[in-house]
């Protein structure tokens, strides 16, 4: 460089001055980085190091170990050859706060804040990409070495760290994945295929909430979403503190049984108000609960104190009517606690069917709960109550159901059932889904008799009634989807009309024009009287067809209109342009 270099004085002078500039910044710089990975608690055996002195909390030990690292690596007299890897990582702490911007900078955190008006994403990740390419070119195995020893600190951070003493990007990061992929699934119509559990648990009693945790993460399926509620009834500011408590006791539940769920706690000064409230408007975007979930007969909080009035039963129908399911569970305590101890192969679960939706909702959460190791070998039972002329037509229908749904079952007819059969044929079953009904506050079961009599002689039992229509068999190309498609074909279609019938318009038009011109061109120059009169039979002709030709054009424009309307009204977004 000093061969060709016009002042080499000046190579000297920045050679010496990197070189201090390097060790100033290591100095300064690594006992501190050291002392600060001791006080994280990363390493556990650096903790003697994040101990410092003075008011500024000087890391005197910090200090002494570089200089000693220091001293150990100029002492090899070879420093070319720790070059490559001190290279290396250098690249690689550059690359890691490249890419560190660029992750915060996705994540669209309000607390990113970076001062440097010129930022931006893309050229932090270009500067990571950047790094890694030098690495790689500098020297391919030591950036190889490099690389793999930085993932394996990852992994062994990732298994032995406590919790994060710190704030990082990831919830940021997460939060803005949520919204993203929210709107998107606003923006896509609703179908059949797509449904999943979405459950609020209603559970008041801690000693009965077991249960419902444990069912709820059974049919979830590792596709719902499941929120522990509670509803505090009362006001004031003496509510906050009540909240608060009942927040952290869900919380501390929901650890406990070890399930992925969420919590909340709400307080309204009525139940059923609350109640109302809280099925109309929780959740966010397409992300809404679709069912409820509860223990049969707990006092709170679907009861309320005065149970003379059954208001059990009344909010049961508030919460039907504002079309969400209803999922009840009789967990018998024995009997529940006695299902760990049976194997996944020797349970069944009785899905009495009855031909509804309810029927086809009791066969997907059926079908959800094998999705779970407790329940992956478990035997899926259909029992059909119908006449004994019709069972074996039955059978068969409930086999091409399951067949098109792709359902592991076997199905059965049941003649004459009544509340002895159920209790009889399911008496062996691990869990019963079994459809009621609603009759005023009344809970009555499949054939109009009392829950109070049936429930006791069957085992663990989830009751269900259906609010929406659940189709097991749907196809792609079915519900809103295939109505949106067709509405989108009549306006392609009533548009493409609407254009020809335009353009033959216009040229109609153009041509008792040019038929006009031929007819004034003609009475200024022409002599024969025979000719011109045809010329004005031929120009009013034209006219007359480009008048009809005009009309039709109308009339396809206002169909091409009228179908955009209707596209509008399916949910479709009709450009502003081709309205």
């Amino acid at each position: 460089m000093k061969r060709v270099s016009l002042a080499r004085f000046l190579i000297d002078a920045g050679v010496i001055a990197a070189t201090l500039s390097s060790a100033m910044a290591s100095f300064l710089g690594a006992p501190r980085i050291l002392q600060s990975l001791a006080a994280d608690r990363i390493f556990p055996f650096l903790l003697p190091f994040a101990k410092g002195s003075g008011p500024a909390n000087n890391p005197r030990r910090a200090v002494l170990l570089s200089l000693g690292i220091a001293l150990a690596t100029t002492g090899l007299g070879r420093l070319n050859i720790i070059a490559p890897v001190v290279s290396m990582f250098f690249l690689v702490s550059y690359g890691l706060l490249n890419y560190a911007t660029y992750y915060e900078a996705k994540a669209a955190s309000p607390s990113f804040r970076p001062r440097f008006r010129w930022f931006h994403a893309r050229l932090s990740l270009l500067g990571a990409l950047a790094c890694l390419c030098t690495m790689m070119t500098i020297d391919f195995t030591a950036g190889i070495v490099a690389v793999a020893v930085l993932f394996a600190i990852y992994h062994y951070l990732k298994q032995t760290s406590g919790p994060a003493r710190w704030a990082d990007s990831q919830r940021s990061y997460h939060l803005q994945q949520v919204r993203e992929n929210l709107l998107f699934a606003a923006a896509e119509p609703e179908h059949p295929r797509n449904w999943r559990p979405q459950v609020l648990l209603f559970s008041e009693d801690a000693n009965r909430r077991k249960p419902l945790l444990d069912f709820a993460s059974w049919v979830q399926g590792r596709s719902g979403f499941t929120t522990v509620v509670r509803i505090l009834e009362g006001e004031g500011i003496q509510m906050l503190r009540q909240k608060a408590e009942a927040e952290t006791e869900l919380q501390k539940s929901i650890r406990e049984h070890g399930i992925s769920a969420f919590s909340l706690v709400m307080a309204a000064p009525d139940l059923t108000v609350g109640i109302h409230t809280l099925v109309q408007a929780f959740g966010i975007g397409p992300l809404r609960a679709n069912t409820i979930l509860l223990n049969w007969k707990e006092p709170v909080p679907l009861a309320g104190p005065d149970a003379s009035k059954e208001p059990y039963g009344r909010n049961l129908r508030t919460v039907f009517r504002l079309g969400r399911n209803i999922v009840i569970l009789d967990a018998k305590p024995k009997i529940w606690e006695a299902l760990d101890s049976v194997p996944s192969e020797k349970r069944r679960i009785d899905v009495w069917w009855c031909e509804d939706a309810t029927s086809e909702l009791m066969l997907l959460l059926a079908y959800l709960m094998t999705r779970c190791d407790e329940w992956a070998d478990a035997s899926i039972r259909v029992l059909a109550a119908c006449p004994e002329p019709e069972a074996e037509q039955a059978v068969e229908n409930i086999r091409q159901l399951l067949d098109g749904a792709r359902i592991e079952a076997q199905p059965e007819a049941v003649t004459a059932p009544n509340t002895d059969i159920v209790a009889a044929r399911s008496k062996d079953a691990a869990l019963v889904f079994l459809p009621f009904r609603l009759k005023g506050s009344r809970l009555l079961d499949p054939f109009g008799g009392s829950l109070e009599e049936l429930l006791p002689r069957l085992p663990s039992t989830v009751l269900l009634l259906a609010a929406e229509d659940i189709d097991l068999d749907a196809e792609p190309e079915e519900g809103k989807i295939a109505e949106i498609a067709a509405v989108m074909d009549v306006l392609e279609a009533a548009r493409k009309k609407a254009r020809k019938k335009e353009k033959a318009a216009e040229k109609a038009q153009t041509e008792a024009e040019q038929k006009v011109q031929e007819v004034q061109a003609a009475a200024q120059s022409e002599t024969d009287s025979e000719n011109l009169a045809r010329l004005k039979l031929e120009a009013e002709a034209a006219q007359k067809t480009a008048a009809q030709a005009s009309q039709k054009a109308a009339k396809a424009a206002a169909k091409a209109d009228d179908a955009a309307q209707d596209a509008e009204a399916a949910g479709v977004q009709v450009p502003e342009a081709d309205k």
